[in-house]
C-alpha cells in the first residue's frame, strides 16, 4: 500500500496539526522510504537537506504523527522503535540476520482471542522474527 504525501497533508490539516517545514520533511521522508526507518535513520536521511533539523524535532514529529494515527510505531525489539507509514492492518517480519523488516498480509480482525472479555484493545500488532529467504540462501 503506497501512501500519498498529498493525502497525508489533508489529514494533517483536518486534524489541525501544524504544517511546519521540518514536520513536512519528516512526513515526506516516510512516504518515500517504506523500509520502517528508526528516528535516527530519518534524522540522518534528512540532516543534509534540513541542517536545522534536530533529533528532538524528529521524535516530536513522529509522536505527533503517531498520535494522529498517520503513522504506526513498530516495537519489534525492545531497544529501537521503527516507524511505518502504512497504518492499515498488516503484520511485520524481522530478519534476525539482515535486520530488515518485511510487511505481510494478515487478517488481524479474524484472529481469535480468548480471555480479553471486558478489555479495551487500543492497538493490535503481529510480529514474527526469523531468517528471510535472501539470508537463508546467502553463501557463508
Amino acid at each position: 500500500m503506497n501512501v500519498q504525501f498529498e493525502d497525508l497533508l489533508g489529514e494533517l490539516k483536518s486534524k489541525n496539526i501544524r504544517l511546519s517545514h521540518q514536520r513536512l520533511k519528516v512526513l515526506e521522508y516516510l512516504t518515500q522510504n517504506y523500509n520502517h526507518p528508526t528516528a535516527d535513520q530519518i534524522y540522518n536521511g534528512l540532516h543534509d537537506d534540513v541542517p536545522t533539523l534536530s533529533k528532538t524535532t524528529v521524535y516530536n514529529t513522529l509522536n505527533s504523527l503517531a498520535e494522529a494515527g498517520l503513522i504506526r510505531v513498530i516495537n519489534i525489539d525492545d531497544n529501537e522503535a521503527h516507524y511505518d507509514i502504512n497504518t492499515g492492518n498488516h503484520g511485520h517480519f524481522k530478519c534476525e540476520k539482515c535486520k530488515k523488516i518485511y510487511d505481510f498480509y494478515i487478517d488481524i480482525d479474524s484472529l481469535e482471542t480468548r480471555g480479553l472479555d471486558g478489555f479495551q484493545i487500543n492497538d493490535r500488532n503481529v510480529y514474527f522474527k526469523g531468517i528471510c529467504p535472501k539470508c537463508l540462501n546467502a553463501k557463508n
